[in-house]
């Protein structure tokens, strides 16, 4: 019922073009939302490095319907990758990237070949491309084009979720090949036969494909706000003798900024997911659908510092 209503209202395009222009909602995504341009992004970006955290950035905007939108995508990361450079910032952020955005709903071949030309332009910069995992029904395209551009350029990074049944055969297959990736619990609303439902068994997979990256995993990055993990990561890594430079906490840009800066004051890595466009209205709302208790999660940390 919940996810119904969400969904609908993600496709009423009246209340998408009110809520995107009004300013209450201009206050309110301020929180969890770098800004509307690349040039705002940038300058959040900027901030976060003297702050001696890292970044990546995410432009707003997923599942396109055509190859001129998917077009318009890459070239929007290859513009995000310029304004990184002209910063910088190569040394410190890298962007974040859906394939849905690329086309891959279009054909395989645009999807990849999109991102490939993120991923080439990124190592002749020195970047790294982070390979966003949506839901599902997109884990093996996914893989099968992270592989490839791993092993093409060098450069790229793969997200496992904790949460789906499959994912510790998935992770034992990118050790072995040297993928770096990153570990998120998992937000999207699968079914029982494909993800553990309870919480338990979530931060129990968490845990237990915490404790393989960090032992044998390639510059892994463990992104998660529960805090007992983080000192459960913690306290694994110093009791193996594990130095903070070989791994990377990752949060969500507006969330848990007290135990971001913690962090950065301990030494350890932090990079911030810093999404930024005009289309939050429907990733919000789709967030919400997939999951309802995220509406929760996002309430609580409007009034954390």
């Amino acid at each position: 019922m919940i996810r119904t209503i969400f969904l609908t209202l993600s496709r009423q395009g009246w209340l998408r073009d009110w809520m995107q222009n009004s300013p209450w909602a201009a206050r309110f995504t301020s929180r969890f939302i770098a800004g509307r341009t690349l040039e705002q992004a940038l300058a959040v970006c900027q901030k976060m490095q003297r702050e001696g955290a890292r970044f990546t950035l995410d432009h707003l905007g997923e599942n396109v319907s055509s190859t001129e939108e998917a077009i318009a995508s890459r070239d929007h990361y290859l513009k995000a990758l310029a304004g990184i450079a002209d910063s910088q910032l190569c040394s410190w952020g890298t962007v974040s990237v859906k394939l849905t955005q690329m086309g891959l709903d279009i054909s395989d071949q645009l999807g990849e070949q999109n991102a490939a030309a993120v991923a080439e332009y990124a190592a002749r910069l020195g970047a790294r491309v982070e390979i966003d995992m949506e839901s599902s029904s997109y884990v093996d395209r996914t893989l099968h084009v992270v592989f490839r551009l791993q092993e093409r350029y060098g450069n790229v990074r793969a997200v496992i979720q904790s949460y789906l049944r499959r994912s510790e055969g998935d992770l034992q297959r990118l050790i072995q090949a040297r993928v770096p990736v990153r570990l998120v619990k998992g937000a999207y609303d699968e079914p029982p036969s494909i993800a553990y439902r309870a919480k338990r068994q979530v931060d129990e997979a968490f845990s237990r494909q915490m404790r393989w990256l960090l032992e044998s995993g390639e510059d892994p990055a463990l992104a998660t706000h529960d805090e007992r993990l983080i000192r459960e990561a913690i306290a694994f890594a110093q009791q193996k003798a594990i130095p903070p430079t070989r791994f990377e906490f990752q949060m969500l840009y507006g969330i848990r900024r007290d135990l971001q800066r913690e962090l950065v004051q301990r030494g350890f890595r932090l990079r911030v997911y810093v999404p930024y466009g005009d289309a939050w209205y429907p990733y919000f709302m789709r967030r919400l659908a997939e999951r309802p208790a995220n509406v929760w999660f996002v309430l609580q940390n409007l009034f954390r510092s």
